[in-house]
């Protein structure tokens, strides 16, 4: 049996579908039941609430096999590393009483990094609790950059006719979509191959700059000339939080994070091969901006 944490998110969904079809008897864990109806109409059993509540996580895990971890995005909280690591001290905690065999977690590359990581600071404090369960076998997804972070800058797009962060402009970096993790995480918990303590890292299918996201995406949306623009720090705080509605724990973290990539430390320990290489490119990936563009 399978547990699926964040089960209606980018990731969860997919893995939570995947195991489902396979035949595997899989619960979820979601704060909406509406959004969790698609898998529970397939046969899911849902565990209505948050990954902070010990109680409800013990009832999900009890008798399970193997779970999905993975830590919400709290975008209003007023200390950010401080909700990650609530979310999975209570996670781990249930693991370790229900002595769950097997873990997938959603890390992040820059996981790795001991501090001045922003946002992923949490997810290393995670690696290290869950890696601390006694017989817990797990496998650590490091992600690159998310493709789906370029859809948040639509609405630049639509107002100001840019892209823009603070990711410097000649930086080439690796992007990955979504599906891609969700893709090599239900293989890897369909299998339950890894022992001991694991990192797999998860690239994309090659290093792009954000010009060339540009080029590609404003050429799938009828703006061939669109550009990038590199944006101070303080501005980008600044648009977050009251644009967006972001925590400034929230814009800080991501601030500290994005300094951390311009420098080269983020993805320092990445190492592409067959295993860390995904299908998707932003060619591909460019069909989906073009249908959120136009929503």
């Amino acid at each position: 049996m399978y547990v699926i944490t964040g089960a209606t998110g980018n990731t969860g969904k997919i893995i939570a579908s995947a195991l489902l079809n396979a035949g595997k008897k899989v619960r979820i864990i979601s704060r909406s039941a509406e959004k969790a109806k698609e898998l529970t109409d397939k046969g899911a059993e849902l565990f209505l609430g948050d990954t902070t509540d010990v109680g409800l996580l013990k009832k999900a895990f009890e008798g399970a096999t193997a779970v999905y971890a993975m830590l919400p995005m709290e975008w209003q909280t007023t200390d950010y590393t401080e909700s990650q690591i609530a979310h999975s001290k209570a996670i781990t905690e249930a693991l370790k009483e229900c002595k769950v065999k097997y873990v997938v977690s959603l890390s992040s590359q820059g996981a790795h990094l001991e501090s001045g990581s922003g946002v992923v600071l949490g997810l290393h404090k995670m690696e290290n609790m869950f890696n601390q369960v006694s017989d817990l076998n797990t496998l650590h997804l490091r992600p690159s950059y998310f493709m789906e972070n370029t859809l948040g800058m639509v609405g630049l797009i639509k107002q100001a006719g840019i892209m823009g962060s603070p990711i410097k402009a000649d930086l080439s970096f690796p992007v990955i979509a979504t599906k891609d993790i969700a893709a090599y995480a239900a293989k890897r918990l369909l299998a339950l191959d890894f022992n001991g303590h694991n990192v797999q890292d998860l690239l994309g299918s090659r290093e792009v700059t954000y010009p060339e996201m540009a080029k590609v995406y404003g050429a799938a949306i009828g703006k061939p000339d669109l550009s990038y623009v590199e944006f101070a720090p303080a501005d980008f705080k600044h648009a977050m939080v009251n644009q967006m509605g972001s925590s400034e724990s929230v814009a800080d973290n991501l601030n500290e994070f994005i300094k951390v990539m311009n420098e080269g430390k983020a993805m320092a320990n990445a190492k592409r091969d067959k295993e860390s290489t995904t299908p998707t490119g932003i060619e591909e990936f460019a069909h989906t901006f073009q249908y959120v563009y136009n929503m």
